[in-house]
């Protein structure tokens, strides 16, 4: 939980910049050093805590228990006069149709699988006592609620299923493996529990060729990860490799290549997550949800817990899953 909101609040500082403005501001490397008493996370911050908070809640980890408190959650988020960090459009839409009682299934963004999906779903992968079609259904659920293109679906449970791995012990190196493995085994298994009839859309033959296409695009993506970590790092922008991390597949595979080619110093995986050209916070937040699974809280300068934004919150949630 504190790694998701360090690599936050991070990136929060060079979203929408160049490398090289980065670098002009924060000096080669990009940010090493939170900014602020707090220092100010951003809105993937503030959804990661709302999802954490109705897992937490939930009596039963069922859609019918689930879908009511995430909705909740998110349409409190979207109230909040704390949402003042830049949201994004397509939650904000969603959560209006949320608010007013539609059904989720129809108050989604069908089209969209912007980062937005799983930029907040590394807490799905903390909660003890999930077996994997669980972990799969409640990440793909709150997904589903604002973004409802089948890649955000899948490339929020490969997401969650990262964390779930980093937590359980697999090396770091293994989990392109791993989740490349997870995308085949359930490229043609759509969870109708968790997602009703999500997949009638126009053009659309059945539920299984609806999620096939997500992942397929996975995949895609994995592909490009793993080639890129055949190459020697030039020390490039990785979002040159695996895409800017604006739609959802590719905000976890460059997270998954910064957290990779800094496997031995977390805070410099965060920093080469942070400067990058495209979605720089939602990039380095699931890069250090990834490695804080991984390394708890050995991972990050001890200073740093207390002077993260929400860090009462982070810690309640953290500790409870611990």
């Amino acid at each position: 939980m504190f790694g998701l909101a360090y690599g936050d609040a991070l990136g929060k500082e060079t979203e929408f910049l160049s490398v090289p403005e980065i670098e002009r501001r924060f000096g080669p490397g990009g940010p090493a050093e939170l900014t602020g008493d707090p220092a100010l996370v951003t809105d993937d911050t503030q959804m990661g805590l709302a999802v954490g908070w109705a897992l937490r809640e939930a009596a039963a980890a069922t859609p019918q228990v689930l879908e009511p408190l995430l909705r909740a959650r998110f349409v409190a988020w979207a109230a909040s006069p704390e949402n003042n960090r830049a949201p994004g459009m397509t939650c904000l839409r969603a959560c209006e149709g949320l608010a007013n009682g539609v059904r989720w299934q129809e108050a989604t963004m069908a089209g969209s699988k912007g980062c937005g999906a799983n930029m907040r779903v590394t807490p799905v992968g903390l909660v003890p006592g999930y077996d994997l079609d669980t972990l799969a259904g409640v990440a793909q659920l709150q997904a589903g609620m604002t973004h409802g293109h089948p890649t955000a679906l899948a490339a929020s449970e490969l997401t969650a299923y990262a964390v779930r791995c980093a937590r359980d012990g697999a090396g770091l190196p293994a989990l392109p493996g791993l989740l490349r493995d997870r995308a085949r085994q359930q490229r043609t298994v759509y969870r109708e529990e968790w997602l009703g009839d999500l997949w009638q859309r126009p053009g659309v033959d059945d539920a299984a060729g609806f999620i096939a296409r997500g992942w397929d695009e996975c995949l895609a993506v994995l592909d490009r990860l793993d080639a890129a970590l055949a190459r020697p790092d030039d020390g490039t922008d990785p979002c040159l490799a695996t895409g800017e991390g604006w739609i959802a597949e590719e905000s976890l595979a460059t997270a998954l290549l910064c957290a990779l080619r800094h496997r031995d110093d977390p805070v410099s995986a965060l920093r080469r997550a942070a400067t990058t050209c495209g979605d720089s916070d939602s990039i380095a937040c699931l890069t250090g949800a990834i490695l804080g699974a991984a390394d708890g809280m050995t991972a990050w300068p001890p200073a740093w817990a207390d002077r993260i934004e929400y860090a009462d919150q982070l810690a309640t949630l953290g500790a409870g899953w611990d």
